[in-house]
């Protein structure tokens, strides 16, 4: 229980997950020169999918001022930014766009080039608020590392994001290939996080009217496969060092996954083999799914439910738990983020809420608390204020706050 003098002090909150990206004028800026006249026939035939966002909302991507005035309002001290909008010579949104195809590569890579340039720059206008995900592809292993060393080079001490993979693609190998282990090699050696963001890796669907809500129905367990990968080939048991965050996913799912991965891992220590599947020595893992989670894995938890910070904090500890709003999203906590930190943590100790909320994305991803600290007394809640349940909703509550209502 928070102290008389705790009451008043402010937490330090920081967002695990917010979005940013600039506009198409903006990344022809960034473009390497070669590029701009392709880019400048492509830009002249692209058709903006979210034009129905009006240029307020689509300015918070981009627009310094317009963005740190909202973060302040809501009450969030420092965010790790994934990229949000179209980047050059992207088909889509770039967490739902599938991988280039060969021929679509150079083009591609330049983009993401692109965009990781301007996402240094609009992180150093606010440095100790803004930690930026760079982007890399992983068509080509050596352009991936070369991405990897560039980024770390010049501060996006967010890491890398992992790019959508899904299984219908056949021009790229899966994250559980060998060929990979380059890069993770890299990422461990330079202590870059590899982040894996929710809502990716759904397969192409039929473009009938309920493909949408196929989609909704199966990109959980799409976005989740990135971990699958990484942990049944070994790779943690390879890379013990190497930091794989997930995202905007929840962690309800979490518990059940690992007492049936632990199982099969058991029994094929024990056995060689599940039922009439016979394993080689070189393919059993010493250790159990939920040591090589407990090891290698974060959890960035979006306008997370009491049920989904419980399973994250009991399967991998509190050391490995953050926060995140969302932001600009729709479905994101603002502006209303203390009222949702109030619904999930109203009854916690400060000292986990602190981890939850600032310590454990501080030490990930390089934050310096000290620093946040001047903005937090201005901006942050205070104990006393997360410390009371909430049981009002505004009269115009968003997403965030809807799901986490009591049922009537």
């Amino acid at each position: 229980m928070a102290t008389a003098n705790e009451t008043d002090e402010h937490y330090t909150v920081i967002s695990a997950d917010t979005h940013a990206g600039g506009s198409h004028a903006m990344y022809r800026e960034y473009l390497e020169e070669r590029y701009r006249d392709d880019f400048d026939a492509w830009r002249g035939e692209y058709k903006n999918p979210f034009s129905d966002l009006g240029d307020t909302r689509r300015l918070r991507n981009w627009d310094s001022e317009m963005r740190t005035s909202q973060q302040d309002e809501d009450g969030v001290a420092g965010e790790v930014i994934f990229p949000n909008t179209v980047p050059p010579f992207f088909p889509s949104f770039v967490l739902f766009a599938r991988p280039p195809k060969p021929e679509e590569y150079e083009h591609r890579l330049a983009g993401i080039r692109a965009h990781n340039r301007w996402l240094v720059d609009f992180c150093g206008e606010q440095p100790d608020r803004r930690k930026g995900i760079g982007q890399i592809f992983v068509n080509d292993i050596d352009d991936a590392i070369e991405d990897v060393r560039w980024i770390k080079e010049h501060g996006l001490t967010g890491g890398v994001l992992l790019p959508n993979n899904p299984p219908d693609v056949d021009w790229i190998p899966q994250l559980n290939h060998p060929d990979y282990d380059r890069l993770w090699a890299v990422c461990e050696e330079l202590d870059v996080p590899v982040n894996c963001h929710g809502g990716t890796g759904s397969p192409a669907y039929e473009r009938v009217p309920s493909s949408a809500l196929m989609m909704i129905a199966e990109v959980p367990y799409f976005s989740h496969r990135p971990l699958l990968f990484m942990l049944l080939s070994g790779a943690f048991e390879r890379f013990p060092g190497l930091k794989f965050v997930l995202t905007e996913q929840g962690c309800s799912w979490l518990p059940g996954l690992l007492r049936q991965l632990d199982g099969h891992l058991e029994s094929i220590r024990a056995k060689g083999a599940i039922g009439e599947l016979r394993f080689k020595p070189e393919h059993i893992l010493p250790r159990s799914a939920s040591d090589y989670v407990r090891q290698n894995c974060w959890f960035g938890l979006s306008f997370p439910s009491r049920a989904d910070v419980k399973a994250a904090v009991d399967s991998v500890g509190l050391d490995h738990v953050m926060w995140g709003s969302d932001y600009p999203h729709d479905e994101a906590t603002y502006p209303y983020s203390t009222l949702a930190l109030r619904q999930v943590f109203h009854d916690w100790d400060p000292a986990d809420i602190r981890k939850v909320l600032s310590e454990n994305a501080a030490a990930l991803y390089d934050f310096d608390l000290e620093a946040l600290r001047p903005v937090a007394n201005r901006i942050g809640p205070t104990v006393a204020e997360v410390a009371q349940p909430l049981t009002e909703l505004p009269p115009e509550p968003n997403e965030a706050l809807l799901r986490n209502a009591p049922a009537a």
